[in-house]
């Protein structure tokens, strides 16, 4: 009879202790799931807020760059298209009747020559905003245009070469293309060192693909996206709050080999007219 109570006793101390050991572990296992929801909630949190930090970089690199664009054009007007005109003003004042005639002829002919300096200043800026051959003829051959004259400058060899594509962007979009990739060019040439740069164009199903080739200095992803959190880069920002508005996205790679960087532009084709 005693060993039997014994036992009992045994039991229920074991049974207790077994329980209180899963109490302990059930708390245990509680109190990890709230610290780690809470951690989660914090990394999302940062990341939620250094993404809104990267959008407000871009936004204001964008505004910047547009009111530089702005300013630029306005000082174009004022500086060059304004002294122009006032001086055709001077030859055609209201003392022009009172000349003779081969003097009004003269100062006819003189304004007519300044007017025509005028009206080609102002078609070079509304060409720096819209390039009548993306106009036109559409993203290819203002591409392909714009590497012939690079190439054709001596500096680099420089090509570009459009596979399939058929179907082309709304303007406005093939707009943004284009200065994207006049700022890519324009900061390999300028930074690189390249002796060569090429562009590539595809398309599958979903999306169009312009990569460019180049065996200079340059940058991959890491350093891109840095970039795009810092104060500097302006260029780099501007390309990357354009492949926003047309919902894209862009890549720096260096090749395995290690000779030539690739930058990938990857735009969806539901921006396909």
């Amino acid at each position: 009879m005693y060993f039997l109570q014994a036992d009992s006793s045994g039991i229920s101390r074991l049974m207790f202790i077994g329980t209180l050991g899963m109490l302990i572990l059930a708390i245990g296992i509680i109190v990890f799931v709230i610290f780690h929801q809470r951690k989660v909630i914090r990394y999302q949190a940062q990341m939620k807020r250094l993404e809104t930090e990267k959008q407000q970089i871009l936004l204001n690199a964008s505004i910047r760059f547009q009111e530089e664009e702005r300013q630029r054009i306005a000082a174009d007007l004022h500086d060059d298209a304004g002294p122009l005109l006032a001086t055709a003003r001077l030859y055609l004042n209201e003392n022009l009747v009172n000349q003779e005639k081969a003097q009004q002829l003269q100062s006819i002919f003189s304004a007519k020559q300044i007017i025509d300096d005028a009206i080609l200043l102002i078609r070079n800026i509304s060409h720096s905003l819209m390039p009548p051959t993306l106009k036109n003829f559409g993203l290819e051959s203002a591409t392909s245009d714009l590497f012939q004259k690079i190439s054709g400058s001596g500096s680099l060899n420089a090509s570009a070469r459009f596979h399939d594509y058929r179907e082309r962007l709304k303007v406005e979009q093939e707009l943004l293309v284009f200065r994207i990739i006049q700022e890519l060019v324009n900061n390999i040439i300028k930074h690189s060192n390249a002796g060569f740069i090429h562009l590539t164009q595809n398309a599958n199903a979903n999306n169009l693909y312009l990569r460019l080739h180049h065996d200079g200095k340059g940058i991959v992803q890491a350093e891109f996206d840095k970039l795009n959190h810092s104060a500097q880069g302006l260029g780099l920002k501007n390309i990357a709050s354009r492949m926003k508005v047309l919902n894209g996205r862009i890549f720096f790679e260096i090749d395995p080999s290690q000779t030539y960087y690739k930058i990938t532009l990857e735009i969806p084709k539901e921006n396909i007219i």
